[in-house]
């Protein structure tokens, strides 16, 4: 399975999901948008990974790449490829699709540590 993922700034990588991919011998490559790179095509990719980033999916006059980003995802979806949207990415995938971007009343921010907790055990 090629997976391809796309990365809107340095600090929003794949982490566990890179190693989750190399210990399946997945062939993984990026496009790094901060750097601006361009995007691939959805046939070169069997799972398409979109990470997170502070923009908003509709700053697109701020971040032009953000039309031709949507465009993929629309491709990719149509394609029947898999596609995995994390924060932002999540976003976009939604956005792509048609569905209404807003707000949330609560900020979210980043991923943390689970841990089993003592009494959490399965029976």
């Amino acid at each position: 399975m090629k997976i391809h993922y796309i990365q809107h700034v340095p600090f929003e990588n794949p982490g566990r999901i890179l190693e989750w991919a190399r210990e399946r011998n997945y062939p993984v490559r990026a496009t790094h948008l901060y750097q601006n790179e361009a995007l691939l095509a959805a046939d070169e990719v069997d799972m398409l990974i979109i990470m997170g980033g502070p923009m908003s999916v509709t700053e697109e006059d701020r971040y032009p790449w953000l039309a031709s980003e949507k465009q993929l995802i629309r491709d990719a979806v149509a394609a029947g490829k898999k596609v995995l949207g994390l924060c932002l990415g999540a976003q976009m995938i939604a956005s792509a699709l048609g569905a209404r971007i807003y707000p949330n009343e609560h900020k979210e921010i980043g991923w943390f540590p689970v841990r089993q907790v003592q009494g959490a055990e399965r029976s």
